[in-house]
């Protein structure tokens, strides 16, 4: 497996997997046997993304505290006999942690959830206004006492991150956000890159938008290559010195996850 390297010289793989989000309100019927039939498949369903995306190669688990069932990636971990020290796993603090000034409780919590001492990556979700700062300086005390060994955060713009960095003297080595060829954020990039601070990108495909889609040089490419679209655009993101997110349901894991047809 291929990484990169942060500016702290931790490593990290070059492909992430984003399980997905166990929505809250996916059941719509007011029966409550269906309701429970609906949860126990959406589980289900949950569970064999992550259990796929580690028997693939994967190792890089990209979560949040939002979401709430970080029991299910503990169970696929358990159920394959993955060792721990082989997994990179990521969670973040949600906004409704950070306005109720429960962001280390929410982090622990979710850890404790994991069944492990500590997390790779520790995130806030977004830069909540009026509290960001205050929860960049929980996030690097919880480096400090070893809860996390790298921080980041997501959805921030330049001016949060020098916000940061005048507050704190401490530089995220991460920053999640929404970035794809039909949305490259060049400006935030290259600031990033020059700042050492690795750029992880959601919806990497654009939701496989018609507008990238039916890119004749797309196209193209994936002819000549023998390669899909997702596999073209996924190795784009690389080669850009970028992270993709992947997620499950939006990416059929065995022909746009395996490494080897991403990364050779």
């Amino acid at each position: 497996m291929d990484f990169f390297q942060l500016r702290n010289g931790n490593k990290l793989p070059k492909i992430c997997f984003g399980p997905g989000i166990m929505e809250r309100d996916v059941c719509y019927s007011s029966n409550k046997f269906v309701k429970f039939l609906q949860r126990k498949r959406l589980e289900q369903d949950y569970y064999s993304g992550i259990k796929s995306c580690l028997m693939s190669g994967v190792r890089f688990i990209d979560y949040s505290a939002a979401y709430g069932r970080e029991d299910i990636i503990r169970k696929a971990m358990h159920n394959l006999h993955i060792d721990r020290n082989e997994l990179f796993l990521t969670t973040r603090v949600s906004n409704k942690s950070q306005y109720g000034n429960q962001v280390r409780e929410s982090a622990l919590r979710s850890i404790e959830k994991f069944g492990t001492e500590y997390v790779d990556l520790l995130m806030f979700h977004w830069p909540v206004a009026d509290h960001y700062v205050d929860t960049w300086k929980e996030l690097i005390k919880m480096r400090d006492e070893g809860y996390c060994r790298n921080i980041g955060v997501a959805n921030c713009h330049q001016n949060h991150i020098e916000t940061l960095i005048k507050e704190t003297g401490v530089c995220p080595d991460i920053n999640q956000i929404e970035i794809h060829p039909l949305f490259t954020q060049k400006p935030l990039l290259i600031y990033c890159q020059h700042n050492g601070i690795q750029i992880e990108a959601y919806t990497p495909l654009a939701r496989m938008d018609g507008r990238l889609t039916r890119l004749p040089k797309l196209k193209s490419i994936c002819k000549n290559h023998n390669k899909t679209i997702s596999q073209v655009v996924l190795r784009w993101h690389i080669q850009n010195g970028i992270i993709p997110v992947s997620v499950h349901g939006i990416i059929r894991i065995k022909e746009n996850l395996w490494m080897y047809s991403i990364l050779n």
